[in-house]
């Protein structure tokens, strides 16, 4: 049984003056209630969604109604009636038209017996007033549409209204309004939660709502919309802030990637040659400089509630569940637990991909280059460094908090490589000239742009990074150093070496077996073979190296199809979150790139992008060297 909630008194109207002040002044509400209630308008829109019921009673029509970016939950339908028949009539007069979305629970679901074949449909019941049948058959379809999985709904159109108090309130206020009641699936016969048939609910629902508001908006022409996404919320709650700064104080605690780096790699190669390129080599590693057990406490600990925002709620949980792999990882360092989580974080070789990788290095076994052979490297670490100094200051002009640091490292293997805002460059660096350039605008026009951009946005997780990113993160730098005319034979081999491979490292091939496929069976130096396969056993096989041509066929089929590149400027995000960022976006979440990267403007840049939109496979992108 539902509890008794002690009306509280209706809100004075001092109260209530304010807020039409607000409203006609177009400044957000975030009104609490006497009775533990609120009202939220973030911008004055066509529509409110309300519902009526004590906190504890019905906590999914509740989570429903708090997702939109207009809202009334209350308790007490005393206070209820001035409210609607305040407000309404100002959004009316704004608009031309307003709805009212009533949301709330059944009394009691129907639960399957025990020994039943099949699932039951759960009851959907929807009334509206006749000017708002429409918009009630497009929420009525979309519900019906939705893949609800283990229970799908059943929508049944209502001739009367399930509370009579919203019927008379609409006609009072000259309103349209639709009532909506679900039952409560996600709740067990024992009162404990399904929690995630309750997160598929309020996704579900959210999503028919925002589409009944567009059609309702389109059929009274109340205002231009692009999409029904975009009638969601343009503003942050401070609870979405609490728990970006917990996740990102999690994620700042360790360097995935340091942790899980050699610091004695020329020393071990010496003895892995000095051993016929047989034994295996041994690594050290920096100590750990967090406490995992700990970690996991802190990240665990962080409360979701309150969030409001089931998109954004779904972005900080994926992050929450890739950090916890993260620090597993890192803890089981020179464990076989270690490659399990590995292939956790960034998935096996797909049959595909070692496919195309295999073809691009048969393709190429006589085309490649012995220009490194004849012509040593000759550009050092400083001068690297130098030249990495000039590009940051140019994009320094564009965005003057591009506050990107160099530091020099004698405790890296031969490279360059991004950690947070810092460009790590080791000592021991000897490089072509010639792929100087684009190997920067992989790490700085790319890593660190996108990590700024991230940070312009207010969120930290976009700087961070959303969970998955780094495929799309190096697909994108991967064809950044095309874009700058640095797509070379060797680099090309490299990237595919890179899933060969993983592919045997996965299979169970020993860091001198798999050191024997690149150097014996694909020609890769010895050096270089060496450099490459400990890249995939560091730590205790890392499956990361994958990703570079995984994340580039990618970008290639995105570019192809006519995809934009624009979202994934914005911060660090991956090929699955494209949608979610346009849609953020669109509800002005999230702000354009305020630094774009240099090889896009340049004459290289633009024939590149459009050769990439007009579909090419990666052994398409082989450059002259120098060009």
């Amino acid at each position: 049984m539902k509890s008794v909630h002690t009306l509280a008194a209706p809100p004075e109207a001092d109260f209530l003056d304010e807020i039409v002040s607000c409203i006609r002044a177009k400044k957000p509400v975030r009104r609490d209630l006497p009775d533990g209630g609120r009202l939220h308008i973030d911008r004055p829109l066509p529509f409110l969604c309300v519902h009526v019921a004590d906190d504890d009673d019905e906590p999914v029509a509740r989570a429903i109604a708090q997702a939109n970016a207009s809202y009334l939950v209350t308790a007490n339908r005393t206070a209820l009636q001035p409210l609607i028949e305040t407000i309404a009539p100002v959004l009316k007069e704004m608009f031309g038209a307003f709805l009212l979305l009533d949301v709330g629970e059944l009394e009691h679901d129907t639960p399957p017996s025990e020994d039943a074949p099949f699932l039951p449909a759960f009851d959907v019941r929807v009334w509206s007033t006749p000017d708002a049948a429409t918009a009630a058959d497009v929420f009525s379809t979309a519900v019906g549409r939705s893949k609800a999985r283990f229970r799908r709904p059943l929508v049944q159109k209502q001739q009367k209204p399930p509370a009579d108090a919203i019927a008379r309130m609409a006609r009072q206020s000259g309103c349209s309004a639709i009532s909506v009641r679900f039952a409560p699936v996600y709740r067990q016969p024992d009162g404990t939660f399904y929690p995630e048939l309750r997160e598929i609910l309020v996704a579900m629902m959210f999503d028919a709502a925002l589409q009944a508001f567009a059609s309702f908006i389109e059929r009274h022409q109340s205002l231009t919309v692009s999409t029904h996404r975009a009638l969601g919320r343009k503003a942050i709650v401070d609870a979405v802030t609490r728990v970006d700064r917990a996740i990102d104080e999690v994620a700042q605690s360790f360097d995935f990637l340091l942790t899980v780096t050699p610091i004695n790699a020329e020393a071990a190669f010496d003895a892995f040659k000095a051993g016929g390129y047989r034994t295996e080599p041994v690594f050290l590693y920096r100590p750990l400089t967090v406490q995992i057990e700990t970690a996991k406490r802190k990240l665990f600990a962080i409360s979701f509630d309150h969030m409001e925002d089931p998109l954004l709620y779904n972005l900080y949980r994926e992050k929450q569940q890739e950090l916890d792999l993260q620090l597993s990882l890192i803890a089981s360092r020179h464990t076989p637990r270690f490659v399990e989580f590995g292939r956790a974080i960034y998935g096996p070789v797909e049959t595909q991909l070692l496919t195309e990788a295999t073809t691009i290095l048969q393709d190429l076994s006589d085309a490649r280059s012995k220009t490194q052979e004849l012509a040593p490297p000759d550009m050092d670490g400083l001068a690297v460094a130098r030249q990495a100094a000039d590009m940051i200051e140019t994009y320094r002009k564009q965005y003057s908090s591009f506050d990107a640091r160099i530091e020099l490292r004698d405790d890296l293997p031969s490279g360059l490589m991004v950690s947070g805002n810092r460009l790590l460059i080791s000592t021991d660096t000897s490089m072509d000239p010639h792929r100087v350039e684009p190997l920067l605008s992989h790490e700085i026009g790319v890593h660190l742009l996108t990590y700024f951009n991230g940070s312009a946005q207010g969120l930290r997780l976009f700087r961070s990074g959303l969970s998955g990113y780094e495929g799309m993160q190096e697909g994108l730098a991967v064809f950044a150093e095309y874009l700058s005319g640095g797509m070379t034979t060797e680099r090309l081999r490299l990237i595919a070496g890179r899933v060969v491979g993983c592919a045997a490292m996965l299979d169970g091939a020993s860091f001198a077996e798999t050191f024997a496929i690149l150097n014996r069976d694909h020609d890769f130096p010895e050096a270089l073979a060496f450099n490459l396969v400990l890249r995939l056993y560091r730590g205790g096989r890392l499956a990361k190296d994958a990703i570079y041509l995984r994340g580039l066929l990618e970008l290639l089929a995105h570019l192809g199809s006519g995809g934009a590149l624009e979202p994934f400027w914005m911060g660090k995000i991956a090929s699955s979150h494209f949608n979610v960022m346009e849609e953020l976006a669109s509800r002005g979440l999230l702000r354009q790139p305020v630094v774009r990267p240099l090889f896009l403007e340049t004459a290289a840049g633009k024939h590149g992008m459009a050769c990439a939109r007009q579909g090419m496979r990666p052994i398409d992108m082989l450059q002259p060297r120098g060009e």
